[in-house]
């Protein structure tokens, strides 16, 4: 089996539908970001021919040479996007997803009229740039899955019921039902009305906050692809440690000037152990001691119904193979999986049940949800 993540080459070529002017190109080799870009030429020939094919009402959605796999999307008749990648095993249903995630990126951040009405082309190419940093993160090696999962990346805290009670009690405080703690960029306890969200802005939001540089407070403007395209929201952030924090989606109020430092010690100072604890969670997802046989180098955990997930490789890191490594063979079976076995329409009505010694559907008590008992699918390696 192919080992996505693999060393290799992804190019992101993205492009106004109706001119072939292109608007930006992302790279990256061997998961890090890289400066190399396609030659114009190149980028031309892969516009045209997807537009020739459909001048011919073919649509032209993917191709594979000796050793890259080529994936072209178009949305809403004014956005192309087309990624290449010579990664070993690459397969079409995670650049397709890959697509998917940074059309829903660029929505979250720039908006969809400015992307489907484009009336300056360079204009956009400006506001466009604030996207980058979150595309590039998906082009890594990222140690979230959400972006091939399409569910929410979450971990499962120690002191789970007591961070839940002081979330609801701050929101309340605070005046908004939307928040949620994160750590790198997975979410620790959440709001029922957040976890209400769409997709893909339930997947698209922490994985921002995850990928922005630290600051212990900001006001972030963001769209909804799901909830509201057109109108922009305020997503607040304050730091209650590093890399944990809480993530406010609010309207014109509340100011960021109200969540003030009493307002937080009031909720969180009581909490300080209970937070610190959650720190080894964003690369864990599982707390110390958590009851796993000790074969079980890497576990994905899907709740299909709510759109969650856990993912780790982190139960026994002192064994061979590395923890990146593991997460791309989980990453590579997940995607061998779905594709093979369970077809976009069936994947959440009657997921089907496949007898293989490694991945197994059954009745779970799930620690995503309180203890309710459930369909869920768990891969581990």
């Amino acid at each position: 089996m192919g080992e996505e993540g693999t060393e290799g080459t992804i190019h992101l070529l993205c492009l106004a539908a109706s001119s072939g002017v292109p608007l930006f190109c992302r790279s990256s080799r061997g998961g890090a970001p890289a400066r190399q870009q396609l030659p114009f030429s190149v980028i031309g020939s892969l516009n045209g021919v997807h537009m020739f094919g459909q001048n011919l009402e073919v649509q032209l959605s993917s191709s594979r040479t000796e050793d890259t796999t080529v994936v072209w999307k178009s949305f809403h008749d004014s956005i192309t996007l087309i990624v290449l990648s010579s990664e070993e095993g690459t397969s079409e249903l995670r650049l397709e997803r890959l697509l998917q995630m940074v059309f829903g990126a660029m929505v979250l951040l720039v908006g969809l009229e400015e992307l489907t009405n484009i009336r300056n082309v360079e204009r956009l190419k400006k506001e466009l740039r604030a996207s980058y940093r979150l595309i590039d993160s998906f082009l890594g090696d990222s140690e979230l899955i959400g972006d091939l999962t399409q569910c929410v990346d979450c971990v499962v805290p120690p002191e789970g019921s007591l961070l839940q009670e002081a979330l609801s009690g701050f929101a309340e405080a605070a005046g908004t039902a939307f928040i949620s703690l994160v750590v790198s960029g997975r979410v620790v306890a959440a709001t029922e009305s957040w976890w209400r969200l769409g997709m893909p802005e339930a997947v698209l939001l922490p994985w921002l906050v995850g990928s922005l540089p630290p600051q212990a407070a900001r006001d972030y403007p963001v769209y909804l692809p799901h909830g509201s395209p057109t109108v922009p929201h305020r997503l607040l952030t304050l730091t209650l440690l590093p890399d944990l924090e809480l993530c406010l989606l609010c309207g014109p109020q509340p100011p960021l000037s109200q969540l003030d430092a009493q307002l937080l010690e009031r909720w969180w100072q009581p909490l300080l152990e209970p937070l610190r604890g959650c720190l080894p969670l964003g690369t864990r997802a599982l707390p110390a001691g958590f009851p796993l046989h000790t074969d079980i180098l890497g576990l994905l955990l899907l709740h299909l119904e709510l759109k969650r997930c856990l993912f780790t490789v982190e139960p026994s890191r002192d064994k061979e193979p590395s923890p990146e490594h593991r997460r791309r063979l989980l990453r590579s079976f997940y995607t061998l999986v779905t594709a093979t076995h369970f077809p976009p329409a069936q994947l959440v009505k009657n997921p089907p049940t496949i007898r293989e010694s490694w991945v197994r559907s059954l009745s779970w008590k799930d620690p995503l949800d309180k203890g309710k008992v459930t369909h869920t699918n768990i891969l581990a390696w």
